[in-house]
């Protein structure tokens, strides 16, 4: 099950978020902008269901926004290059 939690509360408590094997949904002004999948230290069956479930929920979101997985990656790349610029 994933939790949905906002980007504040996502800071707030990331540290404890850190050591739980919970997938969570983070939120900005309720709209979904990115999940959180911990890699779990042994991996088991149902830890391999979870993160499948993960990456399929990860493609629909891209689906019904219309986005190419590539043109992601591509304004992820120009965001990161900017704000690394800025700094």
């Amino acid at each position: 099950m994933t939790h949905r939690i906002g980007v504040r509360e996502l800071r707030e408590k990331l540290s404890l978020f850190l050591e739980s094997n919970e997938t969570i949904e983070v939120t900005r002004h309720g709209q979904t902008i990115g999940f959180f999948i911990p890699v779990p230290k042994r991996p088991g069956q149902a830890q391999r269901e979870a993160l499948l479930e993960a990456g399929k929920r990860m493609d629909d979101e891209l689906v019904r926004l219309g986005l190419q997985e590539d043109d992601l990656l591509e304004e992820f790349r120009q965001w990161r290059d900017q704000r690394s610029h800025a700094t």
